[in-house]
């Protein structure tokens, strides 16, 4: 059975962790797969959305539990050699990514969906940083993003409590952009990636882009950032569409170019 699912619907392109029976804990088989995934959809002209998501009871796990204490430092270092790498991928994408969790996101899992540009989580969910439990620290990006997002003391206090939180607790923290029931979770997000599909995607990514760099810039590098990139935005025939339409008084359809 293959660790990875992946699904072209319209826009939007739909991969799903494969592995429910260890409540889709990572493998070198889905880590390696999601990376070449989630590339080839950036090349993709027909994917213009990304969900990631779990099948199963839970979004992930995150690490297997099941093989530690079997593997050394050299095997760990490459591990996460791979890891990174996808994390990487999600992040310097020009197209935006959901996480779609519902479950446990658990460990670097959780680090996972926090490495995407929306998390959509069902009211079921729990996010937990969970590496302490087993006298790890924190892998896949969680001690750079987690944070950024809330705040080094509410991080430090997830970190080493190792204490899961809840869905609306995760909202409330900035953690989640939108919580929803269960069975809804699906249709919120694919709905979600459908809209975006129909945005204008450069602007998107070039957004993407810059508000990547802006955690480590200065006002003046961003400034100067989007003094240079929007010479080259009102050339794109996705502006050229955006005024058209607001002088017609209508609605734009973007094309994404």
């Amino acid at each position: 059975m293959s660790h990875l699912l992946v699904e072209q619907s319209g826009p939007v392109l739909y991969v799903t962790l494969n592995r429910p029976e260890s409540l889709n804990s990572f493998s070198a088989e889905m880590i390696t797969g999601l990376t070449s995934a989630l590339r080839n959809a950036e090349e993709s002209e027909e994917t213009k959305v990304i969900i990631l998501s779990g099948a199963g009871r839970s979004f992930s796990a995150g690490g297997d539990v099941k093989t530690m204490g079997q593997v050394n430092g050299q095997q760990i270092y490459e591990h996460l050699g791979k890891l990174n790498e996808c994390i990487l991928t999600i992040k310097n994408l020009s197209k935006p990514v959901i996480a779609a969790v519902h479950g446990f996101a658990a460990g670097a899992a959780f680090n996972l969906a926090l490495a995407c540009d929306f998390i959509f989580a069902a009211e079921d969910s729990k996010f937990v940083m969970s590496f302490a439990q087993v006298g790890l620290i924190s892998d896949g990006g969680g001690l750079y993003f987690l944070p950024r997002l809330i705040g080094t003391q509410r991080a430090k206090e997830l970190f080493f409590s190792a204490e899961p939180i809840d869905a609306e607790t995760a909202k409330s923290y900035g953690i989640v952009n939108r919580t929803v029931p269960l069975e809804q979770l699906k249709d919120e997000a694919s709905s979600y990636a459908f809209r975006l599909s129909q945005g204008p995607l450069q602007a998107f990514g070039q957004m993407k882009r810059i508000m990547e760099q802006s955690s480590y810039s200065r006002l003046e590098d961003i400034l100067e950032q989007e003094r240079l990139t929007q010479p080259m935005m009102i050339e794109t025939a996705d502006h050229q569409e955006g005024v058209a339409a607001f002088k017609e008084k209508r609605k734009p359809v973007f094309q994404g170019k």
